[in-house]
């Protein structure tokens, strides 16, 4: 492995773009250091210690910290992911986006100013209500009167350009760089919360030893719990079903061509770790409105208690969910009669099945299966948490979603990087 990080670096093109992406990483975590003016992150970082189950973890999460120290990058790459997928499911309902997304480049180059646009009003509501957030958690040093106002603008306009400039910089990595920009970013910000995972591991293991015998159980569950959803990652983002497919020969000019064998590759868990974060999100919503509003009906707060995190119907809800997202996201990427039509124009035919309904009906079936086996993966990543924290009476609920992105962005780096060294003729990171 080390020989082969030394022939990465030795590649002048491939370490420029190393380089180029590490420096980019560091600007983020500096700007994930910067406060925000007038404003006392301690209120806003005990809120969201206190309450385990709602919105404001995931941003923290996903943001490296900075949400709950309101810094500039407080709102992290929030505003451009939810962008997209609105973007996305419109594609899918207005033609003109669907039109757009099938001309190429050009197309492409539209869309994706129409996804900034969308990312700076999503980046502004968010803004407004982390303020009142702020204001009802007493975090701002100055509410009232014009100065009270000025504040506001400072802040709202701040946490605006600072998720603004998160996305500039995750597209200069796209262009100038290793790796999908946004997703390296998400993956520095978990990253840089394991050091107060370890010390926190470790001050377990410390209260055990001084006699708390439970605390040497917990800390061993937390690193099997640990290893087994990496093992689990590593190999659903590396499972595929290879379906085998044969083109007839056809003579072309004075040229014999096709005839060769290949296959059709679809992957396990083609959603990656995004049916977890929406299921989550939604799910987190009712435990929000209570963190946030001082509800005084019992009524109301006995129905939202009803999806506490350690609750029963949460944990179905979440299941639900889950699935239900990834059947979504799979049948927006693979149609089985594009499919199918792009093998019978092509002269391709898997074997045993006649080109047409039949391959259809075919590779339906398969993706049904694959996406239900990739549901299945997703749910235990993420229920297993939800079971090891009640046993262990430990807050680890994002611990699942956050290896699973880790480990999903580090493999998408590492074939990259793979591809560049085979096409130098270099040994790969995977062999």
């Amino acid at each position: 492995m080390l020989q082969t990080f030394k022939n990465a670096w030795k590649i002048e093109d491939l370490r420029k773009k190393i380089i180029f992406t590490m420096v980019v990483l560091l600007v983020f975590r500096l700007g994930c250091a910067i406060p925000v003016p007038f404003i006392r992150p301690s209120a806003i970082s005990s809120m969201i210690a206190a309450d385990s189950g709602n919105m404001l973890n995931y941003l923290n999460m996903i943001s490296g910290g900075a949400f709950a120290n309101a810094t500039l990058f407080a709102l992290g790459v929030t505003p451009y992911i939810n962008s997209s997928i609105i973007i996305t499911l419109l594609t899918v309902a207005i033609p003109y986006l669907e039109n757009l997304s099938k001309e190429g480049e050009e197309g492409r180059k539209k869309i994706a100013k129409i996804t900034r646009y969308i990312a700076v009003v999503i980046a502004l509501i968010l803004s407004l209500g982390y303020y009142f957030v702020l204001k009802r958690n007493n975090a701002l040093i100055y509410t009232e009167g014009m100065t009270g106002f000025f504040a506001a603008a400072v802040i709202i306009t701040t946490f605006v350009a600072g998720s603004m400039l998160i996305m500039w910089m995750g597209e200069q990595i796209d262009k100038k760089g290793i790796g999908n920009g946004i997703s390296l970013i998400i993956f520095t910000g978990i990253i840089s919360r394991l050091v107060p995972s370890a010390t926190t591991l470790i001050a377990m293991v410390q209260v055990g030893l001084s006699g708390e015998t439970k605390y040497l159980i917990m800390a061993p569950l937390i690193l099997i719990f640990a290893v087994l959803v990496i093992a689990f990652a590593v190999v659903l983002n590396n499972a595929e079903r290879r379906i085998p497919i044969q083109y007839a020969k056809r003579v072309v000019g004075r040229k014999m061509m096709g005839g060769q064998a290949t296959h059709l590759p679809i992957k396990v868990n083609m959603s990656g770790v995004m049916p977890v974060i929406f299921a989550s999100s939604i799910m987190s919503i009712p435990g929000t409105i209570k963190s946030f509003f001082n509800i005084e009906s019992e009524i109301a707060n006995k129905i939202l208690g009803i999806f506490d995190y350690n609750g029963i119907v949460y944990v179905v809800g979440y299941i639900l969910l889950i699935i239900a997202f990834n059947y979504f996201y799979v049948s927006m990427q693979y149609n089985p009669v594009e499919i199918a039509n792009n093998l019978r124009k092509n002269n391709g035919v898997i074997p045993g099945f006649r080109p047409g309904k039949m391959t259809q009906d075919f590779i339906a079936k398969v993706l049904s299966r694959l996406t239900f086996i990739g549901a299945i993966f997703l749910v235990v990543v993420a229920v297993l948490p939800i079971i090891t924290g009640n046993i262990t009476g430990t807050n680890i609920q994002l611990g699942g979603t956050s290896i699973l992105i880790v480990v999903g962005v580090a493999l998408e780096v590492a074939q990259q990087l793979e591809s560049q060294m085979v096409m130098r003729h270099h040994k790969g990171f995977l062999e």
